[in-house]
């Protein structure tokens, strides 16, 4: 049997940082990882499940004493702050009951949605739950990939494709995905579509190039303000 790692998790504390930044003693430590599963619940089904969808592709956390900060990466920046920033108000508002806590919420733009793992495989779920042919939505969003400057992309589906009886997999790659290189940049996405005959599930793996080809700067975007441990090689 093939032993699947996480592209992230893999790669966590080396050239990713983590998601959750914070330190708590062991009696908190349980209670804070679920106040954050529930944070990113909230937040996923305001903002990616309900019109307008805000498309958000991720949502870093990080704590002090006093402040719980909340960095949300979106491709559409000006749907979550909303009207005169009434919306992240509400969105905050919301937050400090769920937590009691002091709450700040930071948008930070995704500059190319059609590169970013996750909102691709929301994309992709969304086409499939209205009937559109999986194997042409697969290929549309592998080239618009690499067309937005991916030097690899893989996109697999697995279900009860274009509703048969028996489920499969298929998959579309383009490219190179150097999934056990660590210094490879590789975004990794997956996301549900609930179709009338049953769900499906899709993955997307984007290779962007090694992260010493990157930019300093590019780097620290990614990560939303975080710096993780090393990015020399070892």
């Amino acid at each position: 049997m093939g032993q699947k790692v996480h592209p992230f998790g893999f790669r966590v504390g080396i050239t990713e940082a983590h998601k959750s930044r914070w330190y708590a003693p062991k009696a908190l430590y349980g209670e804070l990882l679920v106040e954050d599963f529930k944070i990113r619940r909230f937040l996923d089904k305001e903002l990616n499940r309900k019109p307008p969808f805000a498309a958000v592709s991720d949502i870093h956390i990080e704590r002090t004493r006093e402040e719980l900060k909340i960095i949300v990466k979106t491709a559409r920046p000006g749907l979550v702050i909303g009207p005169k920033g009434a919306e992240v108000d509400r969105l905050t508002a919301e937050l400090q009951h769920l937590t009691g806590r002091n709450v700040s919420i930071t948008c930070v733009e995704v500059p190319n949605p059609d590169a970013d793992a996750q909102l691709v495989c929301e994309s992709i779920a969304e086409q499939l739950a209205k009937r559109a042919s999986f194997r042409r939505v697969m290929k549309m969003k592998a080239e618009a990939a690499m067309t937005a400057g991916a030097k690899g992309v893989k996109v697999m589906l697995s279900g009860r494709l274009g509703g048969h009886e028996m489920s499969r997999s298929e998959e579309v790659r383009l490219g190179a995905i150097p999934l056990q290189t660590l210094q490879a940049n590789v975004d990794y996405g997956f996301a549900i579509s609930r179709t009338t005959y049953g769900t499906i599930g899709v993955k997307v793996w984007i290779y962007n190039g090694l992260h010493e080809e990157l930019k300093e700067g590019e780097i620290e975007s990614r990560a939303a303000g975080a710096r993780p441990r090393s990015r020399g090689r070892r």
